[in-house]
């Protein structure tokens, strides 16, 4: 009986510095740069041709003219501000957060297109627009910034990662 509860608190112990110890954070470390280059190739895909980017917003009839070129304009540098962020590891938890509340947002508006019946691209690394129905891959593209989203949670929940500006900061 003491055997097997010894047996149990080392399968905890060892589970816990898994997700706590220095294997998370190392993984934290590759799931911060993963994310970072998801948001540095979308903004660098975007941030050269703005109209470009405000005519794949305006393409999901979600927002008013009004908002159209500001989001449109904007949001490349906001990938790119993010990305910078995620690499030097400064503000992870933050930066996390934002990323789940864009990667939803994201998510909402490519599923409110493929509800609505709107043959769209999502424009999320550059181009976007209006496209025959035979092209779209909502499906895929929802599953792809699913798999982001879930990235950005585990920096929610586990932001303390290695080689981080947050980590020299605290220290």
């Amino acid at each position: 009986m003491a055997s097997q509860q010894t047996a149990e608190a080392d399968a905890g112990s060892r589970l816990r510095r898994a997700v706590d110890g220095e294997p998370a954070e190392w993984f934290g470390l590759v799931v911060r740069l993963a994310l970072a280059v998801v948001w540095g190739w979308a903004g660098l895909a975007k941030v050269s041709d703005p109209a470009e980017a405000a005519q794949a917003v305006r393409a999901y009839e979600i927002l008013p003219e009004s908002l159209v070129k500001p989001i449109g304009y904007g949001l490349p540098f906001l990938e790119l501000a993010l990305a910078v962020l995620l690499l030097i590891g400064l503000g992870t938890r933050i930066v996390a957060v934002i990323s789940a509340v864009l990667l939803l947002a994201f998510i909402g508006g490519i599923a409110s297109a493929w509800a609505r019946g709107i043959s769209i691209d999502c424009g999320c690394f550059g181009g976007g627009g209006t496209v025959d129905a035979s092209k779209t891959e909502y499906l895929q593209e929802i599953l792809r910034d699913s798999g982001f989203l879930l990235l950005a949670l585990w920096l929610i929940f586990r932001p303390r990662t290695k080689l981080s500006a947050d980590a020299w900061l605290v220290a």
